[in-house]
Parts: structure tokens; sequence; C-alpha cells
């Protein structure tokens, strides 16, 4: 699990901003303006999750561990972390263990503990130890929804 005792300050801020109520960032107007966006600049699709590994070993783990992730839930929007555009990176290092480099809709979202703890219990069985490294480049937006993920956003009620 993440060790979160050392957190910059501006994400401890966000985290308080997000936590009081009046920040939802996952109402339609919070969507509207990166949907519009990334309209604008064209049909981008969505990135492909990097795998990294020293072996062949590694790389079926790295899988694995993409393949795991897929059962982590985001909360709020109640798809997957991996088809929602969350996950960035699987990286498998020579003892085995796993680096995922994710992102947030927004960094003042305060669910990364949630999301930790979910990703822990989905990757138990398949490796030993895990980190995630919260990045906030490139920032996330809509684009990076892979066509699964819009197509079960459109089922909640989401248009795109």
């Amino acid at each position: 699990m993440a060790d979160n005792n050392f957190e910059p300050e501006a994400v401890r801020k966000a985290r308080e901003y997000a936590s009081s109520g009046d920040f939802n960032p996952f109402s339609e107007q919070s969507f509207a303006p990166t949907l519009e966006a990334s309209q604008k600049a064209g049909a981008a699709q969505p990135r492909k999750v990097e795998l990294k590994a020293h072996d062949e070993v590694g790389e079926q783990t790295a899988q694995a561990v993409l393949d795991a992730m897929k059962d982590v839930i985001d909360p709020e929007l109640g798809i997957d972390v991996v088809n929602l555009g969350l996950v960035y990176g699987v990286e498998i290092d020579e003892k085995g263990r796993a680096i995922l480099t994710m992102t947030l809709t927004t960094p003042a979202c305060p669910l990364t503990d949630l999301i930790e703890d979910e990703a822990a219990s989905m990757l138990a069985p398949v490796v030993e130890y895990f980190r995630v490294d919260w990045v906030w480049t490139p920032a996330w937006d809509v684009s990076m929804i892979t066509e699964d993920g819009r197509t079960m956003l459109n089922a909640i009620g989401y248009d795109f």
C-alpha cells in the first residue's frame, strides 16, 4: 500500500476542499468542459496502458495486474479504473513487485485510499507487493476513457 504520510501540501489542501462538500468533480458540469475541449482537439484515442517487465514472467504478471485492476471500481462513477483511463502503466520490477502509474479525474479527488484498498484486494492473488505512483501529468480527460468505458458510462446516464 502506498504511504501518504508525506503528501504534498497542495494535494492535502485539494483533498480538504474536495471533502468539504463544495466540489463535485463528477457532476455533468465538471465533465462538460473537458469533453468539449477533447472534442475540439479531435477524436483522441484512449491511451494504451504501458506494461513494463524484466522478463517473460514479469510481462505475464503485468498483464495479470492490469486484468485484476479491471475489477477495481471507481466509487463515484461505478466503472473500472482501467476503462475509465486512470491506469497509465504497470511495471513489474526484478523482484516481482508491481508499480502502478495512475491518475484520478482530478487532483482534488479524495478517493486515493479507497482505490488503493480495493486494488490491494484485487491484486493480492497476483502480486505480493504493489504501490501506486499517483501522477497528474498528463492530466486525465474524457478522451482517455476506452470504448468499453464509454458504453458503461452511457448505460448509467452519461452521454459520450
